[in-house]
Order: structure tokens, then C-alpha cells, then sequence
């Protein structure tokens, strides 16, 4: 037993040799500058989307309810939104601050704005190229879009892989950890006990499948995206009188001037960079190839509508959500009393975030960070689970019903591992796969981008000749049989 022990030990050692250079290699000298590069590129051919556009999306986002059989272009906004609000919005915003200073939230700030032109463009694509399903909801993504534009299947499972990993199995148990986490610290209750009720509410709306999910994140993300802002309103309102300070101290922060990191300002400025935009990329996930899978199940009647919902969402999850949890831990005595005390301390992220809360709303706030949490990570466990079933019905075409029962299988025992244990392995690894699947996505929607201009001078086109609700001609693309005709038939047939 000493020599399996030994020999399990050293294997463990010798991937975490291999994984974490490679991890490390991939943040901090791929996707930092590919990830911010592409943003500002899509921001240029898209003549500042985000900005001139910015109050036409969100009208088109609350005015994109009603489907008929399939799924609304609100409910895919609210499937997208639930993977994206969730432990990253919660912990990775207190880990970010932490680990990079307040100027790591300058820094998602940045992602986030140029992300809303990189989602655009990648929502769009996977509106395009997406095909019909016997369920009545489209499918699409990376995986579609790279098979049908470039004929790269070999990168397009890849990238299918990679997401299955990530999004099917770790992330979903790191979501289901701080869910159990939470309500341990909030109501005492036992992490098992968490995980077991847990497995149940997630097994009822999985096994409804696609459209399930899409009804329930539609119920349930508005209501706790809209409550979480008015308890950070609240604290705002409260400590008024500090908030310039502390957007002073972002901002500083961000460039070296601020609490320091760990040194000179040169590695403080890295630092906050690689944490803000990490963070923010695991929040937000413009460009990391997960929400366009959401986007593509919306019937929509042309794709740069959906393309500019889930920038929308962008906003909503960043330059909102993520402030809010900024706000209430910068604007807390937490967050300066431990750097004060312990400087440099590994943290639970949940655990900053809960103590903040706590601190502006005693007993009341711990509670409603539990309640909080439940929620933004239920609804994360769900939009993963549909994220994944997209995939694994890509990779596995002619076995695909068998394929996803086991997924729902996994999904619900990875949510069970999760609640009651500390897979640090497995959320490692998680990085990886997610980095992975963020470089081959970008480097696809870099090549692809051409396409989705065509798609949005189409649709501006259409709004200047006083289209209310602009119709999609797959004639305008120069390879229009690539769309399939059953989902965008021209126009004059």
C-alpha cells in the first residue's frame, strides 16, 4: 500500500510539473494580450460596438422574449448569463482582489469592455452557422462554426473537449463546493446535506433537458442580478463619502501606485493584470467560446440581434455584478484589515466576499450571500450542463442521446464530490482546459471576424432603411451554402 501511496504521490507530482508551467505559460503570455489584442480589434471593425450600440442592445435583450416552441432570445441571454454569474462573480472577484490588489478590478473592467465587441462577434458566428435539433432547439458554437467555415473538425473537437472538461465536470463541482460552503457557514448545514438536495433539484431540471434549463434561468437570473445590485446600491449609498477614494485606489492600483503586491510597481502592474483579466475572462467568459452555445439556441430572426444580447451580458455580469462584489468588499473594514494582519495569506475567496457582507449587514448579510451563492451557482451548475450537452452531442453524433445520459450522470456525481471535498486537482486542471478552449476560440473567431462584419452591416443596414426588426439573408456572406437552408432561407425563396 506505502508504494501505490508513493507511486499515486509521484504521479500527482510529475502532472502538476508538466500542468502548471503550461497553464502558467498560457495566462500569462498567451491570453492576456490575445484575449485584450482581439477585443481591441473587434472594437475597431465594429467602430466601437459597445458604445454606439449600447443602448439598442439592451432594448433588443428585453425585447427578445417569445419563441414560440424553441427558445427566446431572452431565455438564451438568461442560459448565458446563469453560466456566467456564479462563483466567479462571488469568490473570483475577493480572490482577485487578494491576489492582484484593487487594481485587478480596473483591469476586468478593461476585459470587459473590449469583451463586449469579442462576445458580439463569437454569439454572432454561432447564430449563423447553428442547425436545427429534433427538440426543437438550434445548436451551435465554436465547434459548428469551426467545422463548417474552415473545415478544421480536428480543432473543432478539440475545442469540444476542452469545454466538456471544464464546463461538464470541474466547474460544476467547484460550483457545487461553494454552494455547500456557503450555507455551512451561513446555516451550519453539512456539506453532504447540501449536496445530496443539491443533486435532486439539479437532476428534475436537467432531465427536462434544454428548454428546462432555459425556463428556469429566465425565472431565476433576473430576479437575483436585480437584488444583488440594490444590497451594493445600498452600500453605496451608505458610505458615500468614501466611494472617490476607493475608485482612486482602482485606479492607482492598477498602474503600481497602489497597497503593494509583492514588490516593484512593474510586477504589482503584472500582477493586477493577469488577475483582473483571468478573473474577469472566468467571469464574464467574452471570448472564451462557453456563451455562444447559449446564443445559438435562440430563434431569433437575425443573428447580430442575438450577437448584441450576449454583449449585453457582458455588462450585466462585469461592469455589474462583479463591481457590486467589489464595492462591498472595498468599501467593508475586511478587506484592509487582513491586508493589515495578513499580508500574503492564502484566502477562501467566498469567505472575504461573506465577511464583507457581514460586515455592512451583520447576520443579514451572511445570509443573503448564502441565498446569493445558491442561486448564482445553481444556475451555473444548469447552463454548464447545457454548454456540455451541445458538445458531447457534437463529438459523439450518432451515440449522442446515450452520450449525454452519462453526461447528466457525471454532471450530478461531480456535483455530489464537489459539495463534500477539495478537488484542487481537478479545478487545476479546469484552468487549463479553459484556457485551451479560450485560445482555440479566439484564434477561430480572429480568422472568422470578416464574416460577422458582413452579418452586422447587414443589420445596421436594414435599422437605417427603418427596419424595426431586421431579417437575415444568408446571401449577404460569401459562402452562404455554408448556412444551412432550413435555418436562414434567403429571402426570395
Amino acid at each position: 500500500m506505502d508504494s501505490l501511496a508513493s507511486l499515486v504521490a509521484s504521479l500527482h507530482d510529475a502532472i502538476y510539473a508538466v500542468m502548471t508551467p503550461v497553464s502558467d505559460f498560457i495566462w500569462s503570455y498567451i491570453l492576456v494580450y490575445l484575449l485584450l489584442g482581439a477585443g481591441v480589434l473587434f472594437t475597431v471593425l465594429t467602430r466601437g460596438m459597445q458604445f454606439r450600440l449600447f443602448g439598442h442592445m439592451a432594448r433588443v435583450t428585453f425585447n427578445s422574449r417569445g419563441a414560440g416552441e424553441g427558445v427566446s432570445g431572452f431565455q438564451a441571454f438568461a442560459t448565458s448569463l446563469a453560466a456566467r454569474v456564479g462563483t466567479g462573480n462571488l469568490a473570483g472577484v475577493a480572490i482577485a482582489l487578494w491576489v492582484g490588489g484593487p487594481g485587478a478590478i480596473f483591469w476586468m473592467w478593461v476585459t470587459a469592455l473590449v469583451g463586449f465587441a469579442t462576445s458580439f462577434v463569437e454569439s454572432t458566428l454561432a447564430q449563423v452557422y447553428k442547425k436545427r435539433h429534433e427538440d426543437g432547439v438550434f445548436r451551435g458554437g465554436p465547434a459548428y462554426y469551426i467545422e463548417r467555415t474552415l473545415g478544421w473538425r480536428w480543432m473543432s473537437l478539440l475545442f469540444a473537449f476542452f469545454l466538456l472538461v471544464a464546463y461538464g465536470l470541474a466547474f460544476n463541482g467547484a460550483q457545487a463546493n461553494t454552494i455547500a460552503q456557503g450555507m455551512n457557514q451561513a446555516f451550519g448545514m453539512p456539506n453532504w446535506l447540501t449536496g445530496l438536495i443539491l443533486v435532486g433539484v439539479v437532476a428534475v431540471v436537467i432531465y427536462g433537458g434544454l428548454k428546462s434549463i432555459a425556463r428556469t434561468a429566465e425565472k431565476i437570473v433576473p430576479v437575483m442580478a436585480v437584488a444583488y445590485l440594490l444590497v451594493a446600491l445600498v452600500v453605496l449609498a451608505v458610505n458615500i463619502t468614501e466611494v472617490p477614494e476607493m475608485l482612486a485606489l482602482i485606479v492607482k492600483s492598477a498602474f503600481g501606485y497602489g497597497p503593494a503586491v509583492g514588490g516593484a510597481a512593474g510586477y504589482a502592474i503584472k500582477t493586477a493584470m493577469e488577475n483582473g483579466i483571468k478573473r474577469g475572462l472566468f467571469s464574464n467568459e467574452a471570448g472564451m467560446g462557453s456563451a455562444p452555445n447559449a446564443a445559438a439556441q435562440a430563434n431569433v430572426k437575425h443573428p447580430a440581434a442575438q450577437g448584441l444580447v450576449q454583449s449585453f451580458g457582458v455588462f450585466v455580469d462585469t461592469l455589474v455584478i462583479c463591481s457590486c462584489t467589489a464595492v462591498v468588499i472595498l468599501l467593508s473594514g475586511v478587506y484592509e484589515t487582513l491586508m493589515a494582519n495578513s499580508p500574503g495569506q492564502d484566502i477562501v475567496g467566498i469567505q472575504l466576499t461573506q465577511d464583507a457582507m457581514a460586515d455592512h449587514f451583520g447576520g443579514f448579510g451572511e445570509i443573503f450571500i448564502a441565498v446569493a451563492i445558491l442561486l448564482f451557482a445553481f444556475t451555473s451548475i444548469i447552463a454548464n450542463f447545457s454548454f456540455a450537452t451541445v458538445n458531447i452531442e457534437y463529438m459523439f453524433k450518432r451515440h449522442a442521446k446515450g452520450a449525454v445520459q452519462a453526461l447528466r450522470l457525471a454532471v450530478l456525481a461531480m456535483v455530489m464530490i464537489g459539495s463534500v471535498s477539495q478537488l484542487t486537482f481537478v479545478w487545476d486542471f479546469a484552468d487549463l482546459s479553459m484556457g485551451m478552449m479560450a485560445t482555440t476560440n479566439l484564434i477561430a473567431i480572429l480568422i472568422l471576424a470578416p464574416i460577422a462584419m458582413r452579418v452586422l452591416k447587414d443589420y445596421e443596414r436594414q435599422r437605417r432603411e427603418g427596419v424595426r426588426e431586421p431579417r437575415f439573408d444568408p446571401k449577404v456572406l460569401k459562402r452562404p451554402e455554408q448556412v444551412d437552408a432550413d435555418v436562414w432561407p434567403p429571402k426570395d425563396s
